[in-house]
């Protein structure tokens, strides 16, 4: 097959799927500005996308584009080296900073998936992957702003994010225009403009990503993600399913709808009478105790995680407040 026997067809490849990688990072710095401009939203998004089928088969098809853009990638490398022998580093008239990051390509890309291990790690394992699995962590899979207070509390994080992002700038830079240039829109008028857009795009995209990595990093240090009110109410409602399978609507409503101080008394209780050995004995015979006094486990467990000991006038305010009536 002419796609993956002849060079112009592995370019083409490499152009389409850079074509989805390309639109899927735009997507994912819009997705990041609306953790900054809005969190409650973002996690509405979160668990949104979760492992709801629309959201795996999307998963899926971008790993394959990208598992493809990486393969052909190393394939064009090796053909372009093997083709040029020792004056593949020869001179060109092209600009000296497209021309580095042509001859290193593949360096950066090799950079950029080393980058985004960690961010699959911290994330996506964390999030989508748990939830496929109904593995049953502290942190509900759908509190997207938990796990960015979980990742930019770590001081290496955005070190090795800007490193990342820096490596991306090289790449879009480059891999912009030159998709373009793989499919035939080639002519030296468009060519130059290309390069244009592909600057001020990937500057602009890259910029984002970096600036969204520091405000994470800043919020994430000031437990902001734990203490805004807004994102409380709203991690209380990710329990509200637990509750009402365990316990029943009448329980999960009292619970979750309770002021939080009140609902870590409520929940702290709960879990020290279930604790006793007398509870214990006496719902032995129970098929829903163990269920029940998981639930209240887990929820015990997020509550300890989210009792940041921060002043009451240091907590992060509501992000939309409700005036009064």
């Amino acid at each position: 097959m002419w796609l993956s026997s002849s060079s112009v067809g592995r370019k083409f490849v490499m152009a389409v799927t850079g074509a989805v990688l390309v639109l899927f990072l735009t997507f994912h710095c819009l997705m990041n500005a609306i953790a900054i401009c809005w969190p409650a939203a973002y996690n509405s998004v979160c668990e949104f996308l979760g492992a709801n089928w629309y959201a795996l088969i999307a998963s899926a098809g971008l790993a394959l584009f990208f598992i493809i853009h990486i393969i052909y990638a190393v394939v064009l490398t090796l053909q372009n080296r093997k083709a040029r022998g020792n004056d593949r580093y020869a001179i060109s008239k092209r600009p000296k900073t497209v021309e580095w990051s042509s001859q290193n390509m593949l360096v950066l890309g090799l950079v950029i998936l080393a980058f985004l291990v960690v961010h699959l790690i911290q994330f996506w394992a964390k999030m989508q992957l748990k939830e496929i699995l109904g593995v049953h962590d502290v942190l509900p899979p759908a509190a997207g702003t938990l796990f960015i207070q979980e990742a930019f509390s770590v001081v290496w994080t955005p070190i090795v994010y800007i490193i990342g992002f820096i490596a991306l700038w090289f790449h879009l830079n480059h891999g912009f225009w030159s998709m373009f240039q793989s499919i035939g829109w080639d002519n030296q008028v468009w060519i130059a403009r290309l390069k244009k857009v592909a600057c001020w795009w990937s500057s602009i995209v890259v910029l984002l990503f970096i600036a969204q990595a520091i405000v994470f990093t800043v919020k994430a240090h000031e437990n902001y993600y734990k203490t805004n009110e807004t994102l409380r109410e709203q991690y209380k409602e990710m329990l509200a399913p637990m509750f009402e399978k365990d316990f029943g609507p009448d329980a999960a409503q009292a619970i979750t709808s309770a002021p939080f101080d009140q609902m870590k008394q409520m929940v702290k209780g709960t879990l020290t009478q279930m604790e006793q050995p007398e509870a214990q004995s006496y719902f032995a015979n129970d098929p829903q105790f163990p269920a029940r006094l998981e639930t209240i486990r887990r929820a015990a467990e997020l509550i300890d995680y989210l009792d940041v000991d921060v002043p009451a006038e240091e907590l992060a305010p509501a992000e939309n407040p409700q005036p009064a009536n």
